[in-house]
């Protein structure tokens, strides 16, 4: 098992290395050329500044096994598909029982921006999303594939 991490615009990059290294699983995280990471414990992987370029990246490396963090529902259904697991930087664990209505709710929110409406962007971060991140996180680690 390793960990995989969609790390552009994580914001709990420092949660998920302190979780691993206590259980010394490999974390990659991958970025695109505009950030940088040195967390002194992961592999860092940068692709180019391209559309879903980290999302292909990241898919090339997994296996089964193996966890990803994302807040993309896209990518969370491509992960799902190969068999391993899932979860956002809030907490909330991507299954094949939400993906479906998920990707709806996102083209239809595509679909009203692009016919000039808005749509309510997320909510400030708290200290309790970080706290549902490291609850579904820690299930995630200690639930065998």
């Amino acid at each position: 098992m390793k960990i995989l991490v969609d790390a552009d615009a994580c914001p709990v990059k420092e949660i998920i290395v302190r979780l691993a290294k206590q259980r010394s699983v490999p974390v990659t995280m991958l970025i695109d050329t505009s950030h940088q990471i040195n967390d002194g414990y992961s592999t860092v992987i940068t692709v180019d500044k391209q559309a879903d370029s980290v999302d292909f990246a990241l898919m090339g490396l997994l296996f089964r096994e193996d966890i990803v963090v994302t807040q993309d529902f896209g990518l969370a259904a491509m992960v799902l598909g190969k068999g391993a697991r899932v979860v956002n930087q809030n907490g909330m664990i991507y299954t094949n029982d939400n993906i479906d209505k998920l990707l709806m709710e996102r083209h239809i929110g595509a679909k009203v921006r692009r016919g000039g409406g808005r749509t309510k962007g997320p909510a400030k971060r708290t200290k309790e999303d970080n706290e549902r991140f490291e609850t579904a996180f820690i299930k995630l680690l200690e639930v065998s594939p």
